[in-house]
């Protein structure tokens, strides 16, 4: 599902949802009067184009077209979705709800990604309640999957948790995230006022220790893990401090500081976006956490291979950020494993799959030939197609073609040899891959092999 998105203010939040609804397809109207509108959302999408490709194995839409405007009705005319991300301001917010109610249709969306005021509270004055939703994500907007929504009407409810789940996120009801941030930093606070603990001990234990664990089991499936149940079997744990320590007004300013010699800004959230894509990668590959949802959107995204008579599309997607060496390209040990995914998802193609390998058996790769070619940068775009040169017996030997924006970049040659998962020997594939397997092979039989096949190294290219 795509369409257009107009949003309403361009700072921290505005300007991630800008990046997130464009690069999933949307075309993207933004209205903010500041000067600094442009290079603000210039720096949040050329950072969002590196880092959110790294969630996934799968292409991403082809994005949508960036456009700023200078009114908030031109901004809103034809607008499938309106984000509001303005200051905490209820007279502002008000208004400005009933100057975009005045101009834009009324099965549009109008979501606010207000995190102090309520949903009540911004009804008011509003031409039709009905229409404004609350909708807060977690800041980075375009790469953390929450979106926590909360819709008056059912059916705009259903709406928009459609668009939101295409978008990649994970819309959840209600405002859990804001309340237990505000009580983890309100007890934080009360731990360094009461001289228990000082702020760089509070972040290393979260960072070290809950913030990981955290990360795919929350402090409800973590307390019911190993020892937990019986811990908590009687209540609250009677050694926990009593919490009246609270620090007085004046004297969180000063409990609340930034760190001291850190690097700059920029390279700071260019440090956190390829940490977060680790972690979050790292999820998705047990499909835990907040890794669950990226898993579905890859197996939602796998691009169709085609017919048999030309070569299989086995693999399309974007180069992450971690897949670059020191000379700022594709590391060759990511070339295999570009080639390694194709080989994979040939094998499905055929039928290998997990009931398959539970089965007992498999394909082992025997020999392998990588050709370099061309370079391949940091958020290039290639797609890797497959020819299946012989299929007979229990042997598979491919060739796979690496392009970028048609310009073949690398080639792969594979001979891979069915085995016994029990035996680990060599074995005839079972009848349903293997008459696959033929298929395709002689469909691909009629097609013209490239230059490079059964190269040896040194040969002229």
């Amino acid at each position: 599902m795509t369409g257009t998105a107009a949003i309403i203010g361009s700072g921290v939040i505005g300007s991630g949802w800008a990046a997130r609804f464009l690069l999933g397809g949307w075309h993207v109207r933004v209205f903010d009067p500041d000067p600094g509108t442009e290079a603000r959302l210039s720096d949040t999408i050329a950072r969002a184009r590196i880092s959110l490709p790294g969630l996934y194995d799968t292409p991403l839409p082809p994005p949508g077209r960036l456009s700023l405007h200078d009114t908030i009705p031109e901004t809103v005319a034809g607008a499938d979705w309106i984000q509001e991300s303005l200051p905490e301001r209820l007279d502002l917010k008000r208004k400005v709800f009933q100057t975009i109610q005045a101009a834009c249709p009324p099965e549009a969306i109008l979501a606010s990604s207000s995190a102090g005021l309520t949903l009540d509270a911004l009804h008011g004055c509003a031409t039709r309640p009905a229409q404004i939703c609350s909708i807060r994500p977690c800041d980075p907007v375009y790469l953390l999957p929450l979106a926590e929504l909360t819709c008056p009407d059912p059916a705009m409810e259903a709406r928009a948790h459609a668009v939101l789940t295409g978008l990649g996120m994970s819309p959840l009801g209600g405002s859990v995230a804001q309340e237990l941030q505000a009580a983890l930093l309100r007890r934080a606070l009360e731990l360094v006022h009461a001289g228990t603990a000082t702020p760089d001990q509070i972040d290393e234990a979260l960072r070290l220790g809950l913030a990981p664990l955290w990360s795919q089991a929350g402090p409800f499936a973590t307390a019911g893990m190993g020892a937990g149940p019986a811990r908590f079997a009687a209540g609250p744990d009677p050694a926990s401090p009593p919490w009246t320590d609270s620090p007085s007004p004046a004297d969180i300013p000063a409990l609340i500081r930034a760190p001291a010699d850190t690097p700059s800004q920029a390279s700071a959230l260019t440090a956190r976006d390829a940490a977060l894509v680790g972690v979050l990668r790292a999820l998705k590959a047990e499909a835990v956490g907040a890794g669950a949802g990226l898993a579905a959107t890859d197996r939602a995204r796998v691009p169709a291979q085609g017919a048999d008579t030309a070569p299989l599309l086995t693999a399309a997607r974007t180069v992450p950020r971690d897949w670059a060496d020191y000379n700022g390209h594709m590391t060759e040990a990511r070339y295999l494993h570009a080639f390694g995914n194709a080989t994979d998802r040939f094998m499905e193609i055929l039928g290998v799959d997990a009931a398959y390998l539970a089965s007992g058996g498999s394909f082992f790769t025997a020999e392998t030939h990588i050709r370099h070619l061309a370079e391949l940068r940091i958020g290039a775009a290639f797609e890797i197609r497959t020819t299946c040169l012989d299929g007979a017996g229990k042997r598979m030997h491919l060739w796979h073609e690496m392009r970028c924006d048609g310009v073949l970049v690398a080639t792969g040659e594979h001979m891979l040899i069915h085995v016994s998962l029990e035996t680990r020997r060599p074995a005839p594939p079972a009848p349903p891959v293997s008459e696959a397997l033929a298929r395709i092979a002689r469909a691909h039989a009629r097609l013209a092999t490239g230059p490079g096949v059964g190269r040896a190294i040194g040969d002229p290219r």
